[in-house]
């Protein structure tokens, strides 16, 4: 999240908690899609990570951001006297990862082909003001050739304390922190069963997103024997607050179920005022009941809430929208593709009802299993004695109806099922990592150098 949520109405019960989440509920007029991504900024003379505060006389993140600002005329974000990222009024905001990915949340929007006029604004500004200081930004996954210790940490205070905790709770937290970039789309529902149905279909074809989308396959200058190193990472950053959510396809599911699957993720801080109290493992329930041991005697608010929401990561999530977690970054064309996808499979009831025809007969371990699959085999993983590829083509042909019968056009007459194209050339030829591979064993002589040119903005 680029901004922490800023709402001081106390919470004095769960089922508080519950209506927060459905209020985010809205009719099928007014469904968006907003799209966020990331991409590692580099100092092109010598392929290096590019710091907060720069280097030497070089500028860095903190400069960008500047740079950003003057030329967006955004505002700013600041914490203990750093500016750590920008927001806009119509809803979007660039703010830091922690090892400086440099992350757009684009505003919510009505169709691909706004998503696709956003990003192009976007990328204009960032070039102009990046090529100023020699940085360019990588279109990958996870980071190519530093290692974590190389790797900069930005200065943000629930960085700190996830960076301390992450260790303790799985083995590759860290890497998922400072190594890994992704693309994500948040979409509507427009009550109760429109969520529990558009989470399940979601979740299940995460696996399908991560397959279509793996672009991560090198790891400090080598092979890392995966095609999504990054969809790999978060299966050990922290089981507790990862993973496919099997509870969401049991009998009962809904906004209560899931409030109740929060509380009992740990917490990692309490915000108040500009300080961020380290209350990593807590509970928030004891915090709804005032007997947080760190903080004796203070009580939930919503914005508690909400910042809690945040810090839950499986690859799908619920806050007042939906939230898709399962991609690698990528190129701009894989950008634009992502909330193609949604627009076409996900608000589209023909499309979506197809979709779960699919899905519906997958057991939780059938899930998992290909959730554990993918990282490694791609489209070339198997579910239910079905192979991915197949699958993912029937998602893909229901996504193009969906689109077609939006039929929302640009100023060339053209639908959306234009941005489906990197997709189904995927689906029917090689993911980007696969190309990628290819590419380092033959032109490329094993060297990951090349990456920093060919697939940089």
């Amino acid at each position: 999240m680029a901004r922490d949520v800023s709402d001081l109405t106390p919470v004095t019960s769960r089922d508080q908690l519950v209506a927060w989440c459905e209020a985010g509920a809205k009719p099928p007029t007014q469904f968006r899609i907003g799209t966020e991504h990331e991409k590692f900024p580099f100092y092109r003379a010598d392929l290096r990570p590019v710091p907060y505060a720069g280097r030497g006389a070089q500028g860095g993140i903190r400069a960008l951001l500047e740079g950003m600002q003057a030329e967006l005329g955004w505002a700013p974000i600041v914490e203990a006297g750093h500016i750590i990222g920008l927001y806009d009024d119509a809803g979007g905001a660039i703010s830091l990862e922690p090892g400086g990915q440099f992350e757009l949340s684009g505003a919510p929007l009505a169709s691909a082909h706004a998503t696709k006029a956003e990003l192009d604004r976007y990328f204009t500004t960032l070039r102009s003001v990046a090529a100023a200081l020699d940085i360019g930004f990588l279109d990958l996954g996870m980071s190519p050739k530093w290692t974590r210790a190389e790797t900069p940490m930005m200065p943000k205070q629930r960085y700190e304390i996830m960076a301390g905790y992450m260790p303790k709770v799985g083995t590759l937290g860290l890497d998922m922190m400072f190594r890994t970039c992704t693309v994500q789309t948040n979409f509507d529902f427009s009550g109760e069963a429109d969520m529990v149905k558009k989470l399940r279909v979601a979740l299940a074809l995460q696996p399908v997103i991560t397959a279509l989308f793996a672009n991560s396959p090198f790891t400090e200058g080598k092979l890392n024997g995966y095609l999504s190193m990054r969809s790999e990472i978060w299966r050990h950053t922290d089981a507790a607050r990862t993973g496919m959510l099997a509870f969401a396809f049991e009998p009962g599911m809904g906004f209560e179920r899931y409030v109740d699957y929060a509380l009992d993720v740990p917490m990692y801080f309490v915000k108040r005022g500009d300080h961020y109290h380290d209350v990593a493992g807590a509970s928030f329930r004891d915090l709804l009941a005032g007997r947080l041991a760190a903080l004796p005697g203070e009580h939930a608010t919503l914005s508690d809430w909400a910042n809690h929401l945040s810090t839950i990561f499986p690859e799908v999530r619920l806050k007042r929208y939906l939230e898709m977690r399962g991609a690698d970054a990528g190129p701009q064309p894989f950008l634009t593709a992502l909330p193609a996808l949604c627009f076409g499979l996900l608000y589209d009831t023909q499309a979506l009802d197809g979709a779960w025809e699919i899905v519906k007969g997958w057991s939780a371990a059938e899930r998992e299993n290909l959730r554990a699959d993918v990282p490694r085999l791609g489209l070339a993983a198997k579910i239910a004695g079905h192979p991915l590829r197949e699958i993912a083509q029937e998602v893909l042909a229901l996504t193009r109806g969906g689109l077609a019968r939006r039929a929302v056009r640009d100023e060339k007459g053209r639908d959306e099922t234009v941005f489906l194209e990197p997709l189904e050339a995927v689906a029917s030829g090689k993911s980007q990592a696969e190309n990628l591979i290819h590419l380092f064993k033959t032109r490329w002589n094993a060297s990951v150098d090349p990456a920093f040119t060919e697939c940089a903005l």
